[in-house]
């Protein structure tokens, strides 16, 4: 059966499905129940139908207070929002926080990538990781027949935030999250024309990204600092997000095939 990654809407240009992407295990990240988007703040009522006929339930909102208040998502029949600004408006929040990094193993340098720093230190603020862990509570009691999106501005930075670590905990290898990432770049050269691309299309732009080189790195501020810091991804769920071995066992029950 095909399915369509992107969704096309009448205003969101990064809307997408989580689902498809391998396993290590062999195993397949369900389709139609995890998305991921640009802001929500300008859908249409066709747009509202679809999400609702999707039965996205969950709408998870990572965005500032400042970027909701001038503009808010707009809602669709049976939505539940839920406000998560992984940004912390406490200047102080990642001096705070600091202090963890002398716990850790070994935090890989990211001082020459200017974004993937950014991610790191998202990655290790507390106001960050509550955010986080909120969205895997979420996840964890989504019914089975409902899906969630999550979403920031462009769908890029906090989105691709939380989907590398979504991605993770369900086992799909670091170079995939990376091109899941680096599709958002692809997209936004198709939002002038608003012509978006076929699956096949899309299917050919993920082979060609170069995951090693630039933005490509970006993301393993991510990947690799919760292997470097943590060991793995299980460590990290269970000490730093505050689940246990049923919860992220029960998270692939959920999104695995």
């Amino acid at each position: 059966m095909a399915h369509d990654r992107i969704i096309a809407l009448d205003s969101p240009m990064n809307f997408r499905d989580v689902g498809g992407y391998q396993s290590v295990s062999g195993q397949t990240v369900k389709w139609n129940k995890i998305y991921r988007s640009d802001s929500l703040s300008s859908l249409t009522a066709r747009d509202q139908v679809k999400l609702a006929k999707l039965r996205v339930t969950v709408d998870c909102d990572l965005r500032s207070e400042y970027e909701k208040s001038s503009s808010p998502d707009m809602s669709w029949p049976d939505v539940k929002y839920v406000d998560l600004p992984v940004y912390s408006d406490n200047i102080n929040d990642v001096q705070n926080n600091r202090s963890i990094y002398r716990f850790l193993h070994h935090i890989p340098d990211m001082h020459n990538n200017f974004i993937g720093r950014i991610y790191q230190q998202t990655l290790l603020s507390s106001h960050s990781q509550e955010m986080f862990a909120r969205v895997f509570a979420e996840l964890l009691e989504l019914p089975e027949d409902e899906a969630l999106v999550y979403h920031c501005s462009a769908g890029k930075d906090r989105t691709g935030m939380v989907s590398a670590l979504i991605l993770m905990a369900l086992g799909v290898d670091d170079d995939t999250i990376a091109r899941d990432y680096l599709l958002t770049n692809e997209l936004y050269d198709f939002a002038v024309s608003r012509q978006l691309p076929s699956n096949d299309e899309i299917t050919q732009m993920v082979s060609k990204m170069n995951v090693t080189k630039g933005e490509g790195i970006a993301i393993r501020g991510i990947t690799e600092t919760v292997r470097g810091g943590w060991g793995d991804f299980p460590t990290f769920f269970k000490k730093v997000l505050g689940f246990n071995d049923d919860d992220l066992a029960q998270l692939k029950r959920m999104y695995l095939d």
